[in-house]
């Protein structure tokens, strides 16, 4: 995982114009195996696009092979045929369902959380990140769009078992206390909602919390728009 990350970090350091890169960790390789039926080697896993001619395209995807094979990559395959391109693409947009089949049963959940921290801390927080689910003994693929060091858990448990919901929300509190502590964020895109309320202020301050709310009942004063979420009462 280390060396896919920092794969990542050259590959964007030395201006390689890469369309998209995502990451998927071993799980998450293996979940998409057995759900979208492929046969990728089941360890850390990039997947990248680059866009531009014939060759652009085939100098970018030299240049980045010589990066992954420093970093101690394997194999490094591409294509340009649209159907192989889709195939790989949807099951990167399958995740989802790919680690809801890898536990059937209907008490069991996937609870899908993200942080973002820059690119620089990527490979430490996606590293301990990883050491956290090993000692707490869960079960949560990774994938991220590690571009701009945003990285998602798909959080899989049992909600009627009292101690893994535990452990799944000590998970949780120090996955955003990580990314907080590398002067990153407690979410890139699934938003704060109810659950990362309690983390905004020590993510951006009293002051700005104050100013969130005085725009808050400006603009909506009978509290209509999403009463109880993002902005925690004062």
């Amino acid at each position: 995982m280390r060396g896919a990350c920092q794969a990542t970090i050259l590959a964007i350091q030395t201006g390689i114009p890469v369309a998209r890169i995502e990451l998927l960790n071993a799980a998450q390789v293996k979940a998409c195996n057995n759900y979208s039926k492929l046969s990728l080697p089941e360890t850390p896993l990039l997947l990248l696009e680059f866009h531009g001619s014939e060759v652009e395209v085939a100098e970018q995807s030299k240049n980045f092979r010589d990066i992954a094979a420093e970093c101690g990559g394997g194999d490094f395959t591409w294509t340009t045929k649209p159907e192989d391109r889709t195939k790989l693409w949807q099951a990167r947009h399958d995740a989802y369902w790919s680690v809801k089949a890898l536990r059937p049963g209907d008490s069991i959940g996937v609870v899908a959380t993200d942080v973002c921290v820059p690119i620089s801390r990527l490979a430490d927080c996606v590293t301990e990140t990883e050491d956290d689910l090993k000692r707490l003994n869960l079960l949560s693929p990774i994938v991220g769009h590690v571009g701009d060091g945003n990285f998602h858990c798909s959080l899989v448990c049992d909600v009627n078992n009292k101690d893994e919901m535990a452990r799944g929300e000590e998970f949780m509190h120090r996955l955003v206390e990580r990314a907080q502590a590398m002067d990153g964020t407690c979410t890139g895109e699934h938003g704060i909602g109810q659950g990362k309320q309690k983390y905004l202020k020590a993510e951006l301050g009293p002051e700005a919390l104050d100013a969130m709310r005085a725009l808050k009942q400006a603009l909506d004063p009978q509290n209509i728009f999403n009463p109880g979420k993002i902005v925690p009462a004062a």
